[in-house]
């Protein structure tokens, strides 16, 4: 199988980043993703000589930074307030190309299945808005799989008319959330794809996306997890299928490991590097 790149969510070691990075290297995972709209790397919090630092620090332990992840809440679905949404988006995209790397991820909202929905020209204008930005400096905003399935997703930025806004393809998302099957939409979105994350789960019962990322409010008198996460190799994503479907869009980025649950999360990290480094090395 096309060797990979395996990394990992920095975040997702819950350790101070010194700590976190040598883990991350003790591993071998290759590289990370960091947070960049909240916490220690914010672009506010990152001076010139800050970014030279922490670039500097990740490369001592051999690794590069995959992405960064710029998620500034629930999307690009309110017109009041997308400009401040904007100009913050743009700010990290400088803070990526400032630690070498091109990628952006983040959550847009959830796209309505209908063109005709007025979210929906809200959400295109302001990815048009970004995908020119991301363009003009050789970078891409991610947007991250699950709230749609991958047809009215791709659908989305094929109407932008750019690959300045991409995709960060997350297949336990599209499991866990639309029941949608991660080996297609890797056909679907192929020319998008700019990053992965590993993560993996199951579907418990239907909700809608957008009561599951927050756009309505959940009437319901018991409100249960519609999903669970679990570890890789547990849940419902078809690993064999969903790597054979990125080796032959010819994909050779990250698969990062995405780990939000559990009580030892360096333990499921360590974990999930082998399972993907097993089936790499079919």
């Amino acid at each position: 199988m096309k060797p990979f790149h395996v990394g990992a969510m920095l975040e997702s070691f819950c350790m101070p980043i010194p700590e976190a990075l040598k883990t991350a290297k003790e591993m071998g995972v290759e590289g990370i993703q960091v947070y960049a709209s909240f916490g220690e790397l914010t672009p506010s919090n990152m001076t010139a000589q800050k970014r030279k630092d922490f670039l500097n620090l990740v490369k001592d332990h051999g690794l590069k930074i995959s992405a960064l992840c710029g998620d500034l809440g629930h999307g690009f679905g309110n017109a009041e307030e997308n400009p401040g949404l904007i100009v913050e988006s743009k700010r990290i995209v400088d803070l990526a190309k400032d630690l070498e790397t091109d990628v952006i991820t983040t959550h847009i909202g959830v796209v309505p299945a209908d063109p005709k929905h007025p979210r929906y020209a809200i959400m295109q204008d302001a990815c048009g808005q970004l995908a020119e930005y991301a363009d003009s400096v050789q970078a891409h905003f991610a947007v991250e799989t699950g709230p749609e399935t991958s047809d009215v997703l791709g659908n989305f930025l094929d109407g932008l008319h750019s690959t300045g806004v991409g995709v960060n393809l997350d297949p336990a998302n599209l499991v866990m959330v639309t029941g949608d099957d991660p080996a297609k939409a890797v056909h679907r979105l192929k020319k998008y794809i700019v990053h992965t994350h590993a993560k993996d789960g199951k579907k418990l019962f239907d909700k809608d996306p957008e009561i599951i990322y927050g756009l309505v409010k959940d009437d319901a008198l018991v409100t249960d997890a519609a999903f669970i996460e679990l570890a890789l190799g547990d849940g419902d994503v078809p690993w064999e299928r969903y790597l054979m479907a990125l080796e032959e869009i010819g994909y050779e980025g990250f698969l990062t490991i995405e780990r939000e649950v559990g009580d030892n999360p360096v333990a499921d990290i360590r974990k999930a590097a082998e399972f993907l480094k097993a089936y790499i090395a079919k």
